[in-house]
């Protein structure tokens, strides 16, 4: 017979196996995030010494936007990373529960979110707000601080120890470094010719003062369907 709980039982059941595993996720994440952007700032400052003695024009920067946000420009990109402020858990489909890892203990499969987008710098420089970003990748952190990583190429195939890696300093320097490595090989698609074969006045006279017509690596695309390789 399956045991029975009041309302009251049930709410506290629910604070003790849900709610403090969250609130241990959160904590979790703020640290990893923090830990982000320390790295962050040390690859931009040893990139920037490199990169300036090549070609001064290569610009690389480091920009901490806010608690949840760290923007990366290497070049002619910008690698945003946004760390979500929620907690989730994996649809059952997802190949994670296929882990002996998550099967012992479901609170293994509660993590926090931490994105990375692909920006060109154009974009930013000249306020093309209808510009394209695209996702290259999500790292997945939980209760244990054990990490994986889903992603394009390498960043989809490198991090998926979820059972035993555990998310620190080198870790996040590797992870980073393939997603600036990952950005740098992909060149600037030529929009397919039938999206833009028309304009508006309104919109010409904007791209006149404000270089607003909408670009993107894929723009035309579905990035769903980028087969990765490397053009």
């Amino acid at each position: 017979m399956s045991e029975k709980f009041s309302p009251e039982e049930l709410i506290v059941k629910l604070f003790k196996e849900k709610t403090s595993l969250q609130l241990d996720v959160r904590k979790n994440m703020a640290d990893a995030f923090a830990m982000m952007k320390e790295t962050l700032a040390e690859i931009s400052k040893n990139l920037s010494h490199k990169a300036s003695a090549l070609d001064k024009r290569i610009n690389v920067q480091y920009k901490e936007k806010s608690e949840f946000e760290a923007d990366l420009t290497i070049a002619e990109d910008v690698l945003v990373f946004y760390m979500q402020s929620n907690v989730f858990v994996f649809d059952q489909s997802h190949q994670v529960w296929q882990s002996s890892y998550v099967k012992n203990n479901e609170g293994n499969a509660y993590c926090g979110i931490i994105s990375i987008y692909n920006f060109l710098s154009d974009s930013f420089t000249y306020n093309r707000t209808n510009d394209s970003g695209y996702l290259i990748a999500r790292i997945f952190v939980n209760h244990d601080m054990h990490y994986f990583v889903e992603g394009k190429r390498q960043l989809g195939f490198l991090y998926n120890d979820f059972a035993h890696a555990i998310l620190d300093k080198k870790a996040l320097t590797e992870i980073i470094n393939s997603a600036i490595i990952y950005t740098l090989a992909f060149n600037l698609f030529v929009p397919p010719f039938d999206n833009i074969k028309e304009v508006s006045v309104s919109a010409m006279e904007e791209e006149t003062n404000r270089m607003q017509l909408q670009t993107g690596k894929r723009l035309g695309f579905r990035f769903s369907a980028d087969n990765d390789q490397v053009k």
